[in-house]
């Protein structure tokens, strides 16, 4: 699973995994009904805490996104559209939150902030490829 965790980060670790796993789901990229690896072996493919891991499928699970079948696993639940909606929306809402917050651990300007927004978005989206991401094609 393409998880990548940064020890180095002020992001939690926990966080990482949770906020990765939601978005590979919620992509698409993890369809319904992939069965994901157990506890422990995800745990040990991120070199993370049981516990870490254990709590990351039941918070997500709460979500909506995972369940879970005794004996069986956790798998990628079915999530209706505007369900998928509302989870994303929430994602983005709170990476922005976080980099409100580091702007203003930094004091930086609102103005500065805006500023600094608007070029991660001009570097990050090619007008050519009509709103994509650069380096996404249509499929």
């Amino acid at each position: 699973m393409p998880i990548q965790v940064n020890e180095n980060s002020a992001e939690p670790l926990y966080a990482q995994i949770k906020n990765q796993l939601r978005a590979l789901i919620l992509s698409g990229q993890l369809e319904v009904g992939t069965l994901l690896p157990s506890i422990r072996e995800f745990a040990s493919q991120l070199k993370c805490s049981v516990i870490t891991v254990r709590r990351v499928y039941q918070d997500l699970e709460v979500e909506g996104l995972l369940r879970t079948r005794q004996g069986t696993g956790t798998f990628v639940a079915h999530v209706q559209e505007d369900d998928k909606d509302k989870y994303r929306k929430k994602a983005v809402e709170e990476a922005i939150l976080a980099a409100i917050q580091a702007a203003l651990q930094v004091q930086m300007s609102e103005a500065e902030l805006r500023a600094c927004f608007d070029e991660m978005i001009m570097r990050t989206w090619d007008v050519s490829s009509r709103g994509r991401p650069k380096g996404t094609t249509e499929e």
